[in-house]
């Protein structure tokens, strides 16, 4: 009789064991995802081959703006990883999710505790002794709790975090490429501003050397006071741009600044010449967009979160068993105290559960459902996002290099009309409005073309976000 009761907790620790191998609740299943085979603006060699994969955002990028060539760009974005403020509050918010997956894994283990106290205690009675029969009383206890996860509350919260934790990391990852690609484009943007500064300040100096043309011709009456008026004018024109473009260029050093986390008051770029060309960069394939992009890889990882709060909400409508133990000393007598009679134990499990709760654990379970459905939902609209995303931006690259190729024609046709202008104008045969129209005429075809240029460089940029991060990976 005795050897069977000494059995009994042990059957009750592997019962208990056996029941904490139920988790209630569906068990995530990654969301299918309706997607085409290829691009449809991606170039006729690019291939598709579509998987449905778990997303890759924690796969190393790469420093894909190496492909742009410049030391500079290299530079700040290596400054940008350390002392950019948002990218290290992303990094934080990362931290802070890992420690919560801490902390829901500890709901699997017993907590163990600890206490002691003296006291001395006694009734007060109003007499000139003041208390009567004060007593102490002596107590060093220690406390074991543990609470099976019969139903898989606790896995499903660790799941749930983990989930979150994976979410944050997602969320660091998108936060990076935002940093990376913002400051790329501000770069790009700043070095073609540099170089429309140049082409104003060279068109500055035509139209100077125009002014002094029509001027000596005006001195010796071959030209009209009207057409000194008028280069002069166009003079003043361009060097007013010329002034106003310091504006755009001090706004875009200023972003850099603080991307790369410092003062705008301590921080230059030098102007210097620019002959950057955007880089070949292969559109890859679909899945590559759907496992390297964070923003996907965030609405996923959401998803899985919302189907483990459903576990939990259903967790709710079965007991919770506590398993407890108490041991430790309580005595009258501090020379007692630690001694074998002094001792008291308790050991003894504890069942709870909600009879009656107006509703509110249905409406939980309407809830969790009604949210992962919601995730669902948002994680299939992100991918198409990110696929419009993609088809924008390749469409953009195609049309826009071929409409540099047309754009640089207009520039040499341009030239050649003021070349044209500027000799009828010296023999006599044309106004001198025939020579301020072709000369506008150039200057707009070569700016047109700068920003042209600067469009399809800030372009790429977006094509790399678009993908999730560098184009050189392993296929």
């Amino acid at each position: 009789m005795k050897t069977s009761i000494q059995r009994r907790p042990c059957v009750i620790v592997i019962a208990c064991a056996l029941l904490g191998a139920c988790a209630v609740g569906p068990d995530y299943v990654r969301p299918t995802l309706a997607v085409p085979a290829t691009y449809k603006e991606a170039p006729a060699t690019t291939s598709g081959d579509w998987k449905p994969s778990a997303p890759a955002d924690e796969a190393a990028r790469g420093a894909w703006w190496k492909a742009f060539g410049d030391a500079d760009l290299d530079a700040l974005e290596a400054q940008a990883e350390t002392a950019n403020q948002s990218l290290a509050q992303a990094q934080a918010q990362y931290r802070q999710a890992t420690a919560l997956v801490a902390g829901a894994r500890a709901g699997l283990f017993p907590t163990l505790s600890a206490n002691a106290s003296a006291t001395r205690s006694g009734r007060y009675t109003g007499s000139a002794n003041g208390s009567s029969n004060p007593a102490d009383n002596y107590g060093l206890n220690f406390v074991a709790s543990w609470e099976p996860d019969l139903w898989g509350r606790v896995r499903r919260t660790l799941e749930q975090s983990r989930a979150n934790a994976q979410a944050s990391a997602a969320l660091l990852a998108s936060a990076r490429l935002s940093v990376q690609a913002e400051l790329a484009t501000d770069y790009l943007q700043l070095r073609i501003t540099d170089e429309q500064k140049r082409l104003l300040d060279d068109t500055v100096a035509a139209y100077q050397r125009s002014l002094q043309m029509t001027q000596n011709q005006y001195a010796v009456g071959v030209a009209a006071r009207g057409d000194v008026v008028q280069a002069q004018a166009q003079l003043k024109s361009a060097q007013a741009q010329a002034l106003d473009i310091g504006i755009a260029r001090a706004q875009l050093e200023h972003a850099i600044a603080v991307l790369v986390g410092k003062p705008p008051a301590e921080f230059s770029i030098a102007p210097r010449a620019f002959a950057l060309q955007p880089p070949a960069i292969p559109a890859g394939v679909p899945s590559h967009l759907l496992e390297r992009r964070p923003d996907v890889a965030v609405a996923e990882r959401q998803a899985a979160a919302a189907n483990a709060a459903i576990g939990i909400a259903e967790a709710a409508w079965f007991p919770n068993l506590t398993l407890s133990a108490n041991g430790g000393y309580q005595s009258s007598s501090l020379s007692k105290w630690l001694t074998a009679p002094s001792r008291v134990w308790s050991l003894g499990p504890a069942l709870a559960a909600t009879v009656f709760d107006g509703g509110a654990r249905r409406a939980q379970n309407v809830q969790a459902r009604a949210a992962y459905d919601a995730a669902v939902a948002n994680y299939r609209q992100t991918a198409l996002a990110a696929l419009q995303n993609v088809e924008d931006q390749l469409v953009a690259l195609r049309i826009g290099e071929q409409e540099a190729v047309v754009q640089a024609e207009a520039v040499q046709a341009a030239e050649e009309s003021l070349r044209i202008a500027e000799n009828q104008y010296k023999a006599g045969t044309v106004s001198y409005l025939n020579v301020t129209s072709a000369q506008n005429a150039a200057y707009a075809a070569r700016r047109s073309a700068l920003s042209l240029l600067g469009t399809r460089l800030t372009d790429s940029v977006a094509l790399v976000k678009a993908l999730g991060g560098g184009w050189e990976q392993d296929r």
